[in-house]
């Protein structure tokens, strides 16, 4: 995302508890800093990406004490609604305002700008962040109240469980039928049972390419749970997205849980040499 927006001409400073990564940024013509108050210190727009609950809530309660009033943080984690409405009504105190604007993407979708915003919150400040929007994805919509950005990365999430796992069928399907496998990915991303799920992974299936992590199975654990609790909240059946969940449990105790979710394609690859 930084490397886009730094493409795209924007002044990028950024901070990560990894020193690596900081020497990406810096690398890509970013400037890094240790600390988050460095960055409070200078932006008005401020871009967050967090791995969990706990790393989240050390950061805005950071930003909260911080952040000069009128500064617009742009919160784009998988996180559940009521963590982020808190942060939310933490930093309106200090008049920082907080945007919920969700990413439907993985990293390597990242690199390419093929990332699709999902916002919301106020609508005035999210309009003023669009150009930054704009440099780092390739689409944005704005849904209205804070929360619906969440509210549709669920949605969104959910069919990506489920259509990993489809596609990770299909090409073990495939194989046992004897096709040839770079072909029928080929063939099938072309076609009426295509899926974007299908056209990115899927070959890393065949390859057996899941070392290659774009979303871990131990990172999507974390985004599992927040659609489980979205879809216990609202009552909604869900029978296929409950079939796919003991997928990534397995995968995770099968010793993948660092690498990608196309591993699922290994688990089902046991499951079969199990039934025979």
């Amino acid at each position: 995302m930084a490397t886009h927006m730094i493409k795209a001409g924007f002044t990028v400073i950024g901070t990560d508890i990894v020193e690596d990564s900081r020497k990406a940024l810096e690398s890509v013509g970013g400037t890094a800093f240790v600390g988050i108050a460095e960055i409070a210190s200078r932006c008005r727009y401020i871009v967050l990406s967090m791995p969990s609950i706990n790393a989240f809530k050390s950061v805005y309660s950071e930003l909260a004490e911080t952040c000069s009033s009128g500064t617009i943080v742009l919160e784009t984690s998988t996180l559940p609604i009521d963590v982020k409405t808190e942060a939310r009504d933490l930093l309106s105190k200090k008049g920082v305002v907080l945007l919920d604007s969700t990413l439907s993407g993985t990293s390597e979708q990242a690199k390419t700008r093929d990332l699709v915003s999902f916002g919301s919150g106020d609508k005035n400040a999210f309009e003023e962040f669009v150009p930054m929007i704009e440099g780092f994805s390739r689409a944005y919509y704005y849904l209205g109240e804070f929360g619906n950005g969440m509210k549709m990365k669920m949605i969104a999430n959910q069919l990506v469980a489920i259509h990993n796992v489809a596609a990770a069928e299909a090409v073990l399907f495939a194989e046992r039928l004897g096709l040839d496998p770079d072909l029928m990915v080929k063939v099938i991303s072309d076609s009426a049972g295509s899926s974007r799920m299908f056209q990115v992974r899927a070959p890393h299936m065949v390859n057996r390419t899941w070392n290659k992590t774009q979303v871990s199975n131990n990172v999507f654990q974390k985004d599992i749970a927040v659609i489980d609790d979205g879809i216990i909240k609202a009552g909604s059946p869900s029978p296929l997205f409950s079939a796919t969940k003991p997928i990534y449990i397995a995968a995770v105790a099968a010793g993948y849980g660092e690498d990608d979710t196309a591993s699922v394609y290994a688990v089902l690859e046991q499951m079969s040499k199990v039934q025979k």
